[in-house]
Formats: structure tokens, sequence, C-alpha cells
């Protein structure tokens, strides 16, 4: 059987390749991404079953599923920041911040659900435990924040 070459094979191998090479060295990201997500679906679980909630599989795996999705999507755009912006800062910033408060978010659900599975009446809270100032600053509260909005009560 002779080996023949056909433009659609070639161009997916291309594809392959850029795709693998795009990701090789994000492995341990998308890594903890998942270890994190089976961690949250297990303490998730485990505080649903405490509560007395009926644990419903399809849905427990379809959220999961479109967390591992949006980690994907969070990885991916952080890389092409880095890939943007760390040639002229010289140090990816933009996409260290970026994976840094989705790894927080969800290191936080983590570690609530164990909390709540052990009966511990404490929630974690990422951001009261940096407790930065510029952080405050920088994530705003757009059901507190008023200050973009113009005063309309005016008589």
């Amino acid at each position: 059987m002779e080996a023949t070459s056909s433009p659609i094979r070639d161009i997916l191998a291309v594809f392959a390749v850029l795709l693998a090479e795009f990701y090789a060295h994000l492995a341990p990201w998308l890594l903890l991404g998942v270890v994190l997500c089976f961690a949250d679906l297990r303490f998730g679980i485990m505080a649903a079953r405490k509560r007395g909630e009926k644990i419903r599989t399809s849905r427990m795996w379809r959220r999961t599923i479109n967390k591992m999705i949006d980690y994907l999507c969070w990885v991916t755009i952080a890389e092409v920041c880095t890939r943007t912006f760390a040639p002229a800062v010289g140090v990816p910033v933009v996409s260290m911040g970026m994976l840094f408060i989705v790894y927080g978010i969800e290191l936080s659900s983590c570690i609530n659900n164990y909390f709540e599975y052990k009966g511990i009446r404490k929630r974690f809270n990422i951001w009261k435990f940096l407790d930065r100032p510029e952080l405050q600053r920088a994530i705003e509260d757009p059901e507190t924040d008023n200050t973009d909005k113009p005063n309309t009560n005016q008589s």
C-alpha cells in the first residue's frame, strides 16, 4: 500500500504541531487546573451530601467539564498575553496576574467546600488573605461602586 499525501491531512498535521508547540510549556498550568477541578468536585460532592442535597451526576460532570474548558480558555488567553506584552515589559506580569486570580478563585472554592464538608464554620477569601490595597482598588464591585455613574438626583 502506497502512502499518499492529502492536503487535509497535511493541514491537520501542521495545525497539530502548532497546537502542541503552543501548549507544550503550559502543561503545568493545565494540570493544576485539572487537579483543582477534581478537588473542588470531590469536596463539593462531600459538602452537598452533608447538606442533604441530591447529587445529580449529569450536572456534576457538566459543570466540571465546563470548568476545565474555562481553564483551558484562561490559560490560552494568559499565553497570548505573555506573547503580546511580555516582550515589551520583560516579565509576563499580565498573564501571571490573570492566572493568579483565576486559580485563586478556584482554590478558594476548594477550601470553602472542604471547610463545609468538615463542619468548619469559616470562609476562605483569597482577597482578604492577601489584603493588599492595590488589589482592593483594582477589583471593583459594580453593585456598590457608584463612582462612575453621574448623579441624576439633582433638584
